[in-house]
């Protein structure tokens, strides 16, 4: 294949072009808030996970008290009857008397232990409800975290994305320069060769495998024509001469 040399010139350009976009590419996928934002969304689902169980519990705890409290207000109702009815002086026959004692006593001693187990439950609902407040700022906290990292990562990739735009008109102008078949070489090769298609000969050594060339090479290097398109013996990119070869 042959090129005029300035076309050549101009795919190192294409090449350097494509460089500058795979490195804003890499830039853009290895933001460090990508991390951040990984990690902090780890622990905000671990926490609302955590404050969904809280709220669960609170809410069976709820429940548990106003059960609590209603069986104490039934023994206490009973209780107010009993001592009515004692009070009333309807019940005459001593017998049934000291049942009714009896009972009014047993239900005293009921709604005491009953009045315990009140306690003890809203003990326990304090302790969750303090739990599901503190998960709820710890939620919050995180999420702000979230939301401040999120809005950095956003505002970095919209720079990057803009400068790639920029980069990528400019490749499409100076690619738009280059013969059509060295173009698709240089793409198939770039392709194939890890995003290095052409590559500049500098100091006798090739810039795409960094390796130099030995004596034969150069010498077919130099015996070449200023047109035709060169490829490195070792990686089979295009090789590029200019000024600095070396030859």
């Amino acid at each position: 294949m042959n090129a005029a040399p300035a076309d050549q010139i101009r795919l190192l350009d294409v090449q350097s072009l494509d460089r500058r976009l795979s490195q804003l590419e890499h830039k853009r996928l290895s933001l460090p808030e990508h991390a951040e934002i990984e990690s902090l969304t780890k622990d905000l689902t671990q926490l609302r996970d955590l404050l969904v169980a809280a709220q669960t519990e609170e809410s069976d705890t709820a429940r548990e008290q106003t059960k609590a409290e209603q069986d104490v207000d039934q023994v206490r109702q009973r209780a107010t009857r009993d001592q009515q009815r004692l009070d009333s002086g309807a019940i005459t026959s001593p017998k049934d008397l000291e049942n009714l004692q009896r009972e009014i006593v047993s239900l005293a001693k009921r709604q005491g232990d009953l009045e315990d187990i009140v306690l003890e439950v809203m003990e326990r609902r304090e302790s969750v409800q303090e739990r599901v407040a503190e998960l709820t700022e710890r939620v919050s906290s995180v999420q702000a975290k979230v939301d401040a990292a999120t809005a950095r990562r956003d505002a970095a990739e919209q720079e990057l994305d803009s400068e790639a735009a920029s980069v990528t008109k400019e490749r499409e102008v100076v690619a738009g320069s280059v013969p059509a078949d060295l173009l698709k070489l240089y793409e198939k090769l770039r392709a194939q060769q890890g995003g290095v298609g052409a590559a500049r000969l500098f100091q006798r050594r090739c810039e795409g495998c960094q390796l130099e060339l030995n004596i034969t090479e150069l010498n077919e290097v130099r015996a070449a024509a200023p047109d035709t398109v060169l490829r490195c013996e070792n990686c089979r990119r295009i090789l590029v001469r200019t000024s600095e070869s070396g030859l």
